[in-house]
């Protein structure tokens, strides 16, 4: 029996744009091949930062590109986090959360609902901190809810920001991954571009190529640039690249179009699935993104069905530090025909 992923946070293989990031990795290597297989600034491709900067209305020295957006993460938690405390959405971001921990950061949390995190939740806990680190959030199609913070809380979320003087920390890799719905401005925006942005192509064009970028305020972004330096000396340049020919070209958009037809029907089908394999289980319905978030009725412990599911894996709850009886499931590996067969499979071994 084949085995199906549900646990995979990434796109499956008919998902990339295989030929045309082959034509761009020709392209830039006969252009300007002896540049970026040498080293180079920590901080990344310039021509991708002036670009991304573009995007976002800031200036390049803002903009700091990383070995994928998890490598951002590092770096945030080991230069600001270490020793500090910060608050994170419960439940989170599982390699998030591990960072943090590993850099010595006091955790505390704040709840997600079908509005996103709640900022009450965010304030309480941030009583009686005088020097937190940040509030971390992915406000956008939430690993691992796929819920989406409202208009009316982001709002309230940055004006919290500025009147705690805390800063926010935004990871938003998934919200050009929409299917439906209108687009909301990031949170970088309700700050009026003072919060620190993060995101990455892994969700876009494709994870290997491991290209991740981060916005920050001027001084944090040279104080991130060394700590890079220091931990690689140069980031892999012919990857950022590869991605700044792939926009440069036109090839961005209708490949993004191409995806979020293709992922939109692997997530109608694990609604319609979940539909008729799981009476008495809750989820939202996200409205873009990677993941569907399963909540079992009762007393069920995701981590002993998943023990005993036969040819199908997700991720259980306690993972991201939520209630036993949630799973995360990742649509976006899956086809849609393996889809239908895996939720049966899960359903069956929930009993």
């Amino acid at each position: 029996m084949d085995t199906i992923s549900f646990a995979r946070g990434a796109p499956s293989p008919d998902l990339l744009p295989l030929e045309e990031l082959a034509d761009c990795a020709e392209t830039v290597l006969a252009r300007e091949g002896k540049t970026i297989l040498s080293y180079g600034a920590g901080a990344g491709y310039t021509p991708l930062r002036e670009l991304i900067a573009e995007w976002f209305g800031v200036h390049p020295g803002r903009v700091l590109l990383t070995n994928g957006g998890l490598q951002g993460l590092d770096l945030l938690a080991r230069a600001v986090a270490r020793g500090k405390v910060l608050v994170c959405e419960w439940p989170t971001y599982d390699r998030a959360y591990k960072l943090f921990l590993r850099a010595g950061a006091g955790i505390l949390v704040a709840s997600v609902d079908d509005r996103g995190v709640d900022p009450d939740n965010v304030e309480v806990a941030l009583v009686g901190q005088t020097h937190p680190a940040f509030v971390y959030v992915i406000p956008t199609f939430q690993n691992p809810t796929g819920t989406t913070l409202t208009a009316e809380r982001r709002e309230k979320l940055a004006e919290l920001s500025r009147r705690r003087t805390v800063p926010i920390v935004e990871d938003d890799p998934y919200s050009l991954v929409r299917f439906e719905g209108e687009p909301l401005p990031a949170l970088f925006d309700y700050t009026g571009k003072t919060s620190i942005y993060m995101s990455s192509f892994s969700k876009t064009v494709a994870p290997g190529l491991r290209v991740g970028f981060m916005i920050l305020p001027e001084r944090g972004a040279d104080q991130l640039a060394a700590a890079a330096t220091d931990t690689y000396i140069t980031p892999v340049l012919l990857s950022q690249a590869v991605v700044h020919e792939f926009i440069r070209r036109g090839s961005f958009e209708p490949n993004l179009r191409r995806v979020n037809e293709l992922l939109k029907a692997r997530r109608d089908s694990m609604l319609a699935a979940l539909e008729r394999h799981f009476a008495g289980a809750t989820w939202y319905r996200p409205e873009g993104g990677y993941f569907i978030w399963l909540q079992l009725p009762g007393l069920a412990d995701s981590r002993e069905i998943l023990a005993r599911s036969r040819g199908v894996t997700a991720v259980a709850g306690p993972e991201f530090t939520a209630a036993a009886n949630c799973i995360r499931l990742a649509f976006s590996f899956a086809a849609p025909d393996e889809i239908e067969a895996g939720i049966e499979r899960l359903a069956a071994a929930v009993g």
